[in-house]
């Protein structure tokens, strides 16, 4: 007992120290728990569909469950847009000039890559094929690389639209040049990239949203003739306008920007034939209906885009939380 008041009548100021240092951590910590911000979870709504478009502007498909990465949705071999129509001096083709590419259907099996559309024969090719050439690509303006699928693939396609082109199909490789949406639009964060698509890797509307939009129209309107990834039900229409950051299952996914339509918006997916005119007619603001995208100043939105923050799987049926602090 004499050696240890000793030590402690010796070490007296270490003691002091150590002692001053616990209390300012606990407090620090306690502070912390109290100033940061909390993540509070509400449900507005529930997944009802998940829709991929290998193809840009090619036919969806739709899955029950899908991974969802950086670059947008992926099942099995088949990565939303990372496969896309060119021409020879390598644009890009899309429903807007070839309005019967929506009728396209390509799907991935056993290693093979598989075409098939409206009076073609379906073919099939090795859906790696290395020692093909890349291609530079163009994407609205933005540069951009992809592999070249081959000459029976690019004399399909020719065949198909039948308009003296010529025309090849390219995909995207994790080793290609990727586009950088914020090049386009600032509001993207400097990192985020993407293969083929408009803008985002996500793009999520609502069934509410079309339906209200449909009561507007004399006829129906399907929710792929807007071609979303994701497509959540149980929610009134345009909520998702308001869903800054959202979580489903283990995803999380950030709202960016909305989605401003064009005469894309206009082909029938159904038929490939294009109108020129509803649902667009319907849309502008001039209608009182729905607001522009700041952006472009004239695009009307419908559905928004997300960036993804963390990856995961998807499933039909998941339960949407929205996040806020």
């Amino acid at each position: 007992m004499e050696y240890l008041a000793n030590w402690v009548s010796q070490n007296r100021k270490a003691a002091l120290c150590v002692a001053g240092t616990s209390v300012a951590l606990l407090g620090l910590g306690l502070a912390y728990k109290h100033t940061r911000k909390q993540k509070k979870f509400r449900q507005v709504g529930v997944v009802s569909q998940l829709l991929l478009h290998p193809l840009k502007s090619g036919k969806a498909v739709p899955v029950e469950a899908a991974e969802c990465l950086q670059m947008g949705l992926k099942c099995g071999e088949l990565q939303d847009r990372h496969w896309l129509v060119i021409t020879e001096d390598g644009h890009m083709v899309t429903g807007r000039q070839q309005p019967r590419l929506v009728l396209v259907s390509l799907t991935c099996e056993g290693g093979q890559l598989h075409l098939s559309g409206p009076d073609m024969d379906e073919i099939s090719i090795p859906l790696h094929q290395p020692s093909n050439p890349i291609f530079k690509c163009r994407i609205f303006g933005a540069d951009t690389e992809g592999r070249d699928c081959g000459d029976e693939v690019s004399s399909w396609f020719t065949q198909y639209f039948a308009d003296n082109k010529t025309y090849r199909l390219v995909h995207f490789e994790p080793h290609l040049k990727a586009r950088k949406p914020a090049e386009e639009e600032p509001a993207f964060p400097k990192d985020e990239k993407v293969a083929y698509p408009d803008a985002a890797p996500v793009m999520l509307m609502s069934e509410a949203s079309v339906k209200d939009l449909g009561s507007r129209l004399d006829r129906d309107i399907s929710v792929r003739q807007f071609r979303p990834s994701i497509v959540v039900g149980d929610c009134d229409a345009f909520n998702e306008d308001t869903w800054h950051h959202l979580q489903i299952g283990q995803v999380e996914i950030k709202r960016i920007i909305g989605c401003g339509r064009c005469i894309f918006t206009t082909v029938d997916p159904e038929t490939g034939v294009i109108s020129r005119k509803e649902p667009l007619d319907t849309l502008p603001p001039q209608r009182n209906y729905r607001p522009t995208e700041p952006s472009s100043k004239t695009a009307p939105v419908l559905g928004q885009y997300y960036i993804v923050k963390k990856t995961g799987i998807l499933h039909v049926g998941d339960p949407v939380f929205k996040i806020t602090y």
